[in-house]
C-alpha cells in the first residue's frame, strides 16, 4: 500500500478524528461521532483509499504510483 497523504494532510486528519470521536464520548454523544475513525485511522496509515479512486494525491514522494497516474 502506497502513501497518497502529505504530513499536513495526515495531520490534519488525525485531529479532525480525534474532535469527531471526542464528540461520541463528550459532546452530544452520539454514534455519528464514531465516523471520527475514518478520517483518523487514514491519516495514521497515510493511505486514502478515495483518493486511490479519484486518481489524486497530496504526497509528493518521487516514485510513488499514486503521485504519477498511468
Amino acid at each position: 500500500m502506497f502513501k497518497n497523504e502529505s504530513t499536513l494532510d495526515r495531520m490534519l486528519r488525525v485531529a479532525l478524528g480525534v474532535v469527531l470521536l471526542s464528540l461520541a464520548v463528550l459532546g452530544p454523544r452520539t454514534l455519528w461521532g464514531l465516523l471520527g475513525f475514518v478520517p483518523l485511522l487514514t491519516g495514521i496509515i497515510g493511505f486514502c483509499p478515495l483518493y486511490r479512486v479519484l486518481g489524486i494525491s497530496s504526497c509528493a514522494v518521487p516514485g510513488n504510483p499514486a503521485t504519477h497516474p498511468h
